[in-house]
């Protein structure tokens, strides 16, 4: 039975940016023992609010009660004193430090002057039993899955005694099985008493796993219901305001000439399997080629590997019948490749940099971004204007550092760019993690119409439902190889997941 006691209560949050109101005097409430989805649009504030609850923003004007008491956060510090516990959506892990030396950092138990990591280790394992994380404490961060990387960061928040936990997005970056433990490991905590906000925007997970929603549009609060009385549908229209689909029926496709050919793809690996063992495929014009698969199973080396960011030991790459193995990745981009990176920090953007300068990242060493070796900021600036019109990436202006962007709006101005170049062979990973059903929808759509026109895709998505919906053929991948292949007409999950798996189903 749901507790009715207040954990927490906002009232009238509001919080300012040079040129945009995040929150517009926000009112809040999680009731202790609850799991209470924050629920919104890209750039919609929900993690703006969460971050001043957390103590890493103040706000301009309201109050945030804990308990029932009237308090000021001024500081993550003073947050987890009072029991609150944040698991940010891009991890806060110190990569080449154990499990164990990440969950006691900063609150390390001691034995004369030095650090007890004997003490250290037993304590990890112990609450890692408790709550049912079983990670191991010796692993390094840099040897561990993602799963078990969010894993470590809950554990980090329980060390410290929170009894008050905020998830921003918790599942973007999980395998379809990493996010069914995720879920049952909330509903366990909540069991226990916990009190836990979920910022996410998955509404499957939320009708799923929530007791109550919270839906923010704009800065604003549009409504506050209890899970069990709303659908999905519901849910939809009030994050975006307007009725969505994610099920449009797929023209017929017309095949065209082949696009890019893999033979016999070798790759070597520091460990007892190759990384990718001999894969061959074509991608028509005028085609979606899903490629399915748990991850880690080569899907990110394929990538890296026809986009030339790693060496191949053996095989061939073409696109458009024009060599491209072991090539530069500037050299695939001029030869017709797009890519839409699987991780948006590392390979996406540059941070620091402006919208603006990171809509040429590809390209302004090219006129009309480049007169002489001079950039041409008012050319650059063009691009950008129209791309984040285009896709609706919310900020504060062009020249808004890409790192101040919620993760969605990165995303979506990566895709703008990457559609912008007109491609022959767009390459996307997990081109719609991160974003809201508005968005999600927009893409995909994207996507249906660069099919439509007449390029090649190559989607990698850890989203079945978008392999099914978007993929005119999905390859499944297993150990860097290719073990079958399906038609997303069948939609046979069953299936799919055996082969997935490593049966080849197929045979």
């Amino acid at each position: 039975m749901v507790q009715t006691a207040t954990a927490v209560e906002l009232i009238g949050i509001t919080k300012r940016f040079p040129g945009i109101v995040a929150n517009d005097s926000i009112s809040f409430k999680l009731r202790k023992g609850e799991i209470h989805a924050l629920l919104g649009e890209n750039g919609a504030g929900k993690s703006t609010l969460m971050n001043i609850l957390f103590g890493l923003y103040q706000p301009d004007e309201g109050e945030i009660h804990i308990n029932g008491v009237p308090t000021v956060i001024d500081g993550p510090s003073k947050a987890i004193e009072l029991g609150i516990g944040m698991v940010h959506q891009h991890f806060k892990l110190v990569q080449p430090f154990t499990v164990a030396e990440n969950i006691v950092l900063g609150s390390e138990p001691v034995k004369g002057v030095k650090i007890d990591m004997r003490l250290a280790n037993e304590k990890v394992a112990k609450l890692s039993e408790q709550y049912g994380l079983q990670v191991d404490p010796k692993m390094r961060i840099e040897n561990i899955t993602v799963g078990m990387q969010q894993r470590v960061e809950i554990l980090k928040t329980l060390y410290r005694g929170a009894d008050i936990l905020i998830f921003d997005e918790p599942t973007a970056v999980l395998t379809v099985q990493e996010i069914e433990e995720l879920l049952e490991i909330l509903r366990s905590l909540a069991a226990e008493g916990k009190s836990i906000i979920i910022i996410t925007h998955k509404l499957k997970e939320v009708m799923a796993l929530s007791n109550s929603v919270t839906v923010i549009r704009r800065g604003k609060v549009v409504g506050t219901v209890e899970t069990s009385a709303t659908n999905e549908r519901e849910l939809a229209e009030l994050m975006v305001g307007r009725s969505v689909s994610l099920q449009t029926e797929k023209k017929k496709r017309t095949v065209g000439k082949v696009v890019l050919s893999a033979d016999k793809l070798y790759m070597k690996s520091d460990k007892s399997k190759a990384a990718l063992d001999s894969i061959s495929l074509n991608i028509h014009a005028g085609e979606i080629l899903g490629i399915a698969g748990v991850d880690g199973n080569g899907q990110s080396e394929l990538v890296q590997a026809i986009t030339g960011m790693v060496k191949l030991n053996s095989g061939k790459v073409t696109i458009n019948g024009q060599d491209i193995t072991n090539r530069s990745p500037r050299e695939t981009g001029l030869a017709g490749i797009s890519h839409i990176p699987e991780d948006r920090h590392k390979h996406g953007l540059v941070l620091d940099f402006t919208l603006s300068e990171n809509m040429v990242l590809n390209n302004y060493f090219q006129r009309p971004f480049n007169n002489s070796g001079f950039l041409k900021y008012e050319e650059m600036d063009k691009l950008a204007q129209k791309l984040t019109t285009e896709f609706d990436v919310r900020s504060s202006g062009i020249h808004t550092h890409a790192r101040s962007l919620s993760g969605g709006n990165q995303q979506k101005a990566i895709i703008a760019r990457e559609l912008w170049r007109d491609p022959s062979l767009l390459i996307a990973v997990q081109p719609t993690r991160g974003l809201d059903i508005g968005a999600i929808e927009y893409v995909q759509q994207r996507l249906r119409e660069a099919r439509d026109e007449g390029k090649a895709i190559l989607l990698v998505s850890f989203e079945l439902d978008e392999l099914f919906e978007l993929s005119d053929r999905i390859a499944v991948m297993y150990e860097g190889r290719i073990v079958g292949e399906m038609d997303p007409l069948e939609r046979d999950n069953q299936r799919l997941g055996m082969m997935m798996a490593g049966n080849n189903t197929n045979d």
